[in-house]
């Protein structure tokens, strides 16, 4: 057991200050007053810093160099974890957008697999895609995208909740039926790239569908006459991955919607490749895009993902938005945990939880993690190497030169 210190502690429900926070193992163990922390128990002082549950990202198409469509491996995933760290994210989705069938049944192996040893990093799969109207592709490849194939949907209900956590699919491309065996199987279903009508949207709700992928990009806008999918969301208030990077959406568009959907909305990064590195172009959806003024765009000018992190997406709803720094932070972990079905071990920092954790400092950089118990200093994450080789162990008290004595 060790004690973080010295800290505001916003645990998804309320701001604390003069407490400190005991972790055993990969658990979060107690919130007790400083005051009452003894002698003997180690303790990380945080220097006045803060401290939240570790941000959880629905929608990662890659990062750190890599995309999990190009190389769907174990090895891909360990790089977007170790490159997710130096920027708050402890737990996401791997994302596989548009692609044949054999890619897909690979992703299913291959998330399944992982989960196995690291089950409160790798949430599970969000398949985005193929069933989509070619209407609203946006960067996906035409070539892909199909009608549904009852066959393959049975195979994704089979694999389940613990596999795949999330797909996406245009409501009124797919039979209602086809989403209730997925809803069914405890895989929440989410429209996106979708052309619906507002009463197709309804419908889809109806069905099963729970929320929809990225707001306002890609799906049939809000109308006086035609209130489209953006209005079925208001109207039905469910819930709604949001980009919050000044590109995809303009900053006042977030903030109606957070005031209409309240806890409903929540942040997605939708990254790509260049996040965590130097890199100017990469491919996506057969497609070259680039890198450009803080905008990923293909030679057309088609969106082609983000370069967003999730601290920075929480930085722009504080500062470009205008929200309360306590409900941003609620954004990128409390409500997608909700989202997806998870809150009740991550996203809130409380006794029982995975000590998955951020801390940060007054000018939101990052200034350690906490992933899976394990105490990592900015010196770990930005200076040191974070190999695979030590993604897979069981998790162990701090060993800097912060440590202090003390007892519980």
């Amino acid at each position: 057991m060790y004690a973080l210190t010295n800290c505001t502690i916003y645990t998804g429900q309320e701001e604390l200050t003069d407490r400190a926070l005991l972790i055993e193992a990969d658990r979060i163990v107690d919130l007790v007053p400083s005051s009452e922390l003894g002698e003997n128990c180690p303790a990380v002082d945080l220097q006045g810093d803060a401290i939240a549950p570790g941000f959880i990202d629905l929608q990662l198409n890659g990062c750190g160099g890599v995309m999990f469509n190009d190389a769907i491996t174990a090895e891909t995933l360990d790089i977007m974890h170790q490159t997710n760290l130096k920027s708050g994210t402890t737990s996401f989705l791997p994302t596989l957008i548009t692609s044949p069938d054999a890619d897909m049944l690979a992703a299913l192996d291959v998330v399944q697999q992982y989960r196995q040893k690291s089950p409160h990093n790798i949430l599970g799969l969000h398949l985005e895609g193929p069933y989509l109207n070619p209407k609203r592709k946006g960067i996906h490849n035409e070539a892909y995208i199909r009608p549904a194939d009852r066959t393959l949907l049975k195979r994704i209900a089979e694999a389940g909740y613990e596999t795949v956590k999330l797909m996406t699919l245009a409501p009124e491309q797919v039979n209602p039926e086809e989403i209730r065996l997925l809803a069914e199987a405890g895989i929440r279903v989410s429209a996106g790239h979708t052309n619906a009508t507002f009463e197709q949207a309804i419908a889809g709700f109806e069905a099963g569908v729970s929320m929809v992928t990225h707001l306002f990009n890609a799906m049939s806008p809000w109308q006086g006459r035609s209130p489209g999918m953006v209005g079925a969301v208001f109207s039905r208030g469910v819930y709604a991955g949001i980009i919050a990077d000044g590109q995809h959406v303009h900053y006042e568009s977030v903030r109606l919607s957070q005031r209409i959907l309240q806890n409903k909305l929540f942040l997605v990064t939708d990254a790509t490749p260049p996040v965590g590195t130097q890199m100017d172009s990469f491919w996506i959806g057969g497609q070259e895009v680039f890198y450009r003024d803080g905008k990923c765009v293909s030679a057309d000018g088609t969106l082609g993902g983000s370069a967003l992190s999730m601290i920075e997406a929480i930085a722009n709803c504080v500062h470009q938005v205008g929200l309360p720094l306590a409900e941003a932070l609620r954004m990128a972990s409390t409500y997608p945990a909700e989202a997806i079905g998870v809150d009740d071990i991550l996203g809130k920092i409380a006794p029982g939880y995975v000590a998955n954790l951020v801390i940060f400092d007054s000018a939101l950089q990052i200034t350690g993690m906490i992933d899976r118990g394990q105490y990592l200093s900015h010196l770990d994450l930005f200076h040191q190497d974070l190999s695979p080789k030590n993604q897979f162990h069981e998790p162990s008290p701090p060993h800097h030169s912060t440590l202090q004595g003390g007892k519980p």
